[in-house]
């Protein structure tokens, strides 16, 4: 059996130190984790690269749903050629039609941009309407892995599909858990036959620069839940 990789999600300069520190296997590297992650500047691209880690980077320009404008997927297009310039590993993407289907031929075109790329589609797979039909195609289109949460709301819950997922995978493209990750479920995650990989935050709700008047509450990275996180594996 394959080891399991760890994947830090990494949304900070702090979070990059953390997975250095902690010798992450690769990172998703975002921005804005409180509207469920957003594609991060070229500053924190650099210097995730500069640090020496595997980085694959989110592309997502807005937050929200996964159908976008011509205008959007314009500047998709030219994040994921920027990503292709500066040596990025990989970029995670998620097209869906209106009606929920995996955009495929969108999904193509993309990947003609950047075909040497690991291409990771993410968790707008549980939101398209059949798991195996959308494997399928991630499968061959010639996608890497997936991000998913077991079409559920987190793992926890996904637990049931990310079991037969991985068998219907059958090491044609890698499952890569996430979604709710935490110190008290990862060992039932790590147990899973088959799972290749599993995606975590390690973040908590943090009142920044309170005695501003620009004060946000934002998703950060805590390094005690990260190392209780590795610790129960």
């Amino acid at each position: 059996m394959k080891p399991i990789q760890l994947e830090l999600c990494a949304a900070s300069v702090e979070a990059l130190w953390l997975a250095k520190t902690h010798r992450f296997e690769r990172i998703e590297l975002c921005q804005n984790l409180e509207q469920g992650g957003l594609t991060p500047s070229a500053g924190l691209i650099q210097q995730a690269l500069n640090l020496g880690l595997e980085t694959h980077v989110l592309i997502r320009p807005r937050a929200g749903g996964f159908h976008y404008s011509q205008a959007e997927m314009e500047v998709i297009r030219q994040d994921i050629q920027f990503c292709q310039e500066v040596g990025v590993k990989g970029v995670v993407v998620g097209l869906l039609k209106a009606n929920f289907e995996l955009d495929k031929s969108l999904l193509e075109d993309l990947m003609q941009l950047a075909p040497e790329l690991d291409w990771t589609f993410h968790r707008a797979f549980d939101e398209s309407v059949d798991w195996k039909r959308s494997l399928d195609m991630l499968i061959e289109l010639g996608f890497k892995r997936v991000l998913t949460s077991g079409f559920a709301s987190n793992v926890e819950l996904g637990i049931p599909i990310l079991e037969q997922m991985c068998a219907y995978a059958n090491e044609r493209i890698e499952i890569m858990a996430g979604g709710g990750v935490n110190a008290g479920n990862i060992q039932k995650l790590v147990k899973l036959p088959d799972l290749r990989a599993i995606h975590f935050s390690a973040t908590q709700k943090e009142l920044l620069d309170e005695n501003s008047a620009f004060s946000e509450t934002i998703l950060k990275v805590n390094e005690a839940r990260l190392q209780r996180i590795l610790a129960a594996i």
